[in-house]
């Protein structure tokens, strides 16, 4: 079994959608819109076959969750991106691009090297080796 997909909701599903392709190599699909509910959502794909799914209606409610404390429930999700250098590398990337770094680059008490970082809706992404 493998996770096929994770979904998120989303306030700005076109820059949401550019973030994940411009920083993460994500392959767009068609934009869905269902009218009856005013929904629409894209599905991004990556190379190892993953997906993400962002979603958009304008009734649901922000979330309560924050970057700086955590709650029971969903609190990140990881990219594995390769190697040391292109972790190093993306997260400078994101740094002087302005997105906000929650943990430097790193080896972690479990063995992964990682770097944290908040996507521009403030979701928690570990970048990975």
């Amino acid at each position: 079994m493998k996770i096929e997909h994770i979904a998120i909701w989303v306030n700005d599903l076109e820059k949401m959608k550019a973030f994940y392709e411009s920083y993460f190599d994500a392959i767009s699909g068609d934009l869905y819109h269902n009218e009856q509910k005013n929904f629409k959502s894209y599905f991004l794909s990556f190379a190892d076959g993953c997906r993400l799914e962002i979603m958009h209606r304008p009734t649901i409610p922000q979330s309560k969750n924050s970057h700086v404390e955590e709650n029971i429930g969903f609190i990140h999700f990881a990219m594995s991106v390769g190697s040391k250098e292109v972790v190093d590398q993306l997260t400078d990337r994101l740094k002087s691009d302005g997105y906000t770094i929650v943990g430097l680059p790193r080896t972690t008490g479990d063995g992964y090297y990682e770097s944290v970082i908040l996507d521009p809706e403030n979701n928690r992404i570990e970048i990975t080796v």
